[in-house]
């Protein structure tokens, strides 16, 4: 199993776990819950091209509604749920823009800061289903809120279990965990912050060990003494590194964890911009007086 560590900016990371080996069982078939989970996948697809209208308007609101979801939860979300059969697993993270030194810590923390909070909800979105009948009793009219719910408890499910599994993996007895620093993710990490587009990035050839090293030095003292928070992916960045390890379920993960933190750090800005307006108004009234 490969599990990807990768950094959104230089205090937030996503975590994507690449277990298509894992999703087999012994009969060489796929399990029962990835079957249920690939059928939904395809139906949901298959509701986004249809040409009926209430299913396209239907899957265009869901899909405003999961990028809303949080990236950490999408993220653990891609992690096995049971913890019976821990697998040997390689961390895949770029060495230049994330210290390994770091990688147990990180590891620990994404495994354990969320699991209360996914615990809550799931009961929570489960105490809420019975109040949906009502809803799903009335003619022609869909049970949105129950399907709604029973999406919601059936996510923070796989969440909690997705971290529980994580935390089972880095307290094996047995050394089940690899470290991995991938020079491949380093060169792209750069690339998209040397280049303004995917498709420049695509044209150029790949920065060098010494470029690559440049700009992760160059982001080290944008953070200022780790006071301030850098991007380190763009966007367009995603599908380059889920093309380079074929993955193509890892390009809307990332795209929508760039959309968040970005969003999340410009808010952040905004609070700092208008606290420091606050102070520096203070103090000038005081003079005044």
């Amino acid at each position: 199993m490969r599990l990807f560590l990768l950094p959104i900016s230089t205090r937030r990371t996503l975590i994507y776990c690449d277990r298509v080996a894992t999703q087999v069982n012994a009969s060489g078939k796929l399990s029962y819950h990835d079957r249920i989970v690939n059928k939904a996948n395809e139906t949901w697809a298959s509701w986004e091209n249809s040409p009926n209208k209430y299913k396209k308007k239907l899957t265009d609101y869901g899909n405003v509604i999961f990028n809303r979801i949080s990236y950490e939860e999408w993220g653990l979300k891609t992690l096995p749920s049971s913890t019976a059969d821990l697998t040997p697993t390689e961390i895949i993270f770029p060495g230049r823009f994330l210290d390994q030194n770091k990688v147990p810590e990180l590891l620990k923390r994404l495994a354990t800061e969320r699991q209360g909070l996914h615990k809550q909800r799931f009961w929570g979105s489960l105490i809420g289903l019975p109040f949906t009948i009502p809803v799903g009793l009335l003619p022609v009219i869909p049970n949105i809120p129950g399907l709604y719910l029973t999406f919601r408890a059936w996510s923070h499910f796989k969440a909690l279990y997705g971290s529980k599994y994580l935390e089972a993996l880095i307290n094996s007895k047995e050394p089940l965990i690899k470290m991995s620093p991938s020079k491949a993710l380093d060169n792209l990490y750069a690339a998209g912050l040397i280049h303004p587009s995917r498709e420049h990035s695509r044209q150029a050839t790949l920065p060098s060990d010494n470029e690559s090293q440049e700009v992760a030095n160059l982001v080290t003292q944008q953070t200022n003494n780790d006071t301030a928070d850098v991007m380190l992916l763009k966007r367009w960045n995603g599908k380059l590194l889920a093309e380079q390890f074929g993955l193509p379920g890892m390009e809307l993960e990332i795209e929508r964890a760039v959309e968040q933190v970005q969003k999340t750090i410009e808010i952040e800005g905004e609070k700092k911009d208008t606290s420091t307006t606050t102070e520096e108004q203070a103090l000038s009234d005081g003079e005044k007086k």
